[in-house]
């Protein structure tokens, strides 16, 4: 499956490659960001270097804890693209008027869970209880989030609550030791843990009919989409077809288990959430001015259609733009 795999991206992207000249050489290497603990397709392709052959150059992967540490790199010049940022972060970095653009859905799932303490007797029926209560969050991430949309839902009063910054495995352990109330938390260890003492605040099916739910997006800095809008395309490319490649077979599953350093049956259950959409699918769904990404960026806080604007569609596509998944 593995050999099927590369050579299906290998004909995907054969078309671009075409005389070597149509990618744009001004980067040497390419440096990504990914999350561990996040099982995608396109980790075959990772360590199969499926990325490396087809944009020519060498493709550096660094895993990141939160979208928050993904985003200073991208500032500090290290990272150029981020596989999978969070919205939160990424909405965060734009209204600071740094320069970064979203340019793909890396995918959907259900809303990140928010774990309360085995014990407290609290759960979606009471959640009002959580009121006066310490949680952990790890803040500006789409676990944030998700936590503010579920106090919304259930109309508890957020400025009550005792909220820590916490990452994921810190948030579990601090839950598992009783040092917090409830812990908001991404990864799939992560969330094993807090599991094991701590109960979710809804289950993924209340999160549907709640109209509560999450996406990832691949970012660029704006200054590697404008040197290197070739490679940008390309590495959009091989992550398609590994996306339409993936099958979820015993031998695709221990590949990116490993990569993501989790087992096998947690990678395919995490995954079993995931929904990763065709290029098409992206453009329909989540670009231009009516588009999912312009309407959750701007629940988010950040505007583009205000009152009077004539240039909307410039100011959208110079933050969202689904030009590279041609």
């Amino acid at each position: 499956m593995k050999k099927t795999t590369k050579n299906i991206v290998s004909a995907g992207v054969a078309a671009v490659m075409m005389g070597g000249a149509n990618l744009a050489h001004a980067a040497d290497s390419v440096n990504v960001a990914f999350f561990l603990e996040w099982a995608t397709p396109n980790q075959i392709s990772k360590v199969e270097k499926a990325y490396d052959d087809a944009m020519g150059v060498k493709v550096n992967w660094t895993d990141f804890k939160t979208g928050t540490a993904m985003t200073e790199a991208m500032l500090a010049g290290d990272i150029d693209i981020a596989y999978s940022q969070g919205l939160s972060p990424f909405v965060t970095a734009v209204q600071q008027g740094h320069p970064l653009k979203m340019v793909g859905v890396a995918m959907e799932y259900p809303a990140n869970n928010c774990y309360i303490k085995n014990g407290l007797g609290i759960d979606a029926s009471n959640a009002s209880e959580l009121e006066g209560k310490t949680v952990a969050v790890p803040l500006n991430t789409m676990a944030d989030f998700a936590f503010r949309s579920y106090m919304k839902h259930f109309k508890v009063d957020v400025s009550t609550l005792s909220i820590v910054d916490m990452e994921p495995a810190d948030g579990a352990k601090s839950l598992a030791d009783g040092n917090v109330d409830m812990a908001c938390i991404f990864g799939g260890n992560s969330s094993k843990a807090a599991a094991e003492v701590g109960a979710a605040i809804m289950t993924d099916a209340q999160k549907v009919d709640a109209g509560i739910g999450s996406f990832d997006v691949i970012s660029v800095t704006e200054a590697f989409a404008t040197k290197n809008p070739d490679l940008l395309r390309t590495f959009m490319e091989v992550t398609a077809e590994a996306n339409s490649a993936w099958t979820g077979s015993a031998a695709q599953l221990a590949t990116v288990a490993k990569d993501a350093g989790m087992s096998p049956t947690d990678t395919k259950d995490q995954m079993d959430t995931f929904i990763f959409l065709s290029p098409d699918e992206q453009k329909a769904k989540y670009f231009g001015r009516n588009g999912v990404a312009v309407s959750a960026a701007e629940s988010l806080g950040l505007m583009f259609k205000k009152p009077g604007a004539w240039n909307v569609d410039q100011k959208i596509s110079k933050v969202v733009t689904g030009e590279y998944l041609n």
